[in-house]
């Protein structure tokens, strides 16, 4: 996605968001902490986002890549808006009814009338082949 005569990037982020950059043949990635580095835009470089924490309204997070010709001249920008979404998957681990955010029998298992913990139903048929 980079313009043509683009020699290198560089990227911002805003606070909530985490970047790496992952180069071809390296194992660990490099974090970006700061504004102002710039990479070599080589085949192979990957940008990995990450956000820790839920948004507190739709696109209140963003990445902006910034891309230079030879000799640092700026080319172009490509950013990127992001929402964070909390997921949560809350079960009734009593078998009382309620959903409890924090049942004491979520980390265990009890078979039996006064048993606990949750039961998982999966279907594992061909509805759609």
């Amino acid at each position: 996605a980079a313009p043509a005569g683009a020699v290198a990037f560089g990227v911002k982020h805003t606070e909530g968001v985490s970047v790496d950059v992952l180069f071809r043949g390296r194992a660990e990635p490099e974090a970006v902490s700061g504004a102002g580095t710039r990479w070599p835009l080589d085949e192979g470089t990957v940008l990995r986002f990450s956000m820790s924490r839920a948004s507190s309204e739709v696109n209140d997070n963003k990445v902006t890549v910034s891309f230079y010709a030879e000799g640092g001249k700026p080319i172009n920008q490509a950013g990127v808006f992001l929402t964070g979404v909390g997921i949560s998957l809350d079960v009734d681990a009593d078998r009382d009814g309620v959903v409890e955010k924090n049942s004491p029998n979520k980390a265990s298992w009890a078979w039996g009338p006064e048993g606990h913990g949750a039961i998982l139903l999966v279907s594992c048929d061909k509805e759609f082949p």
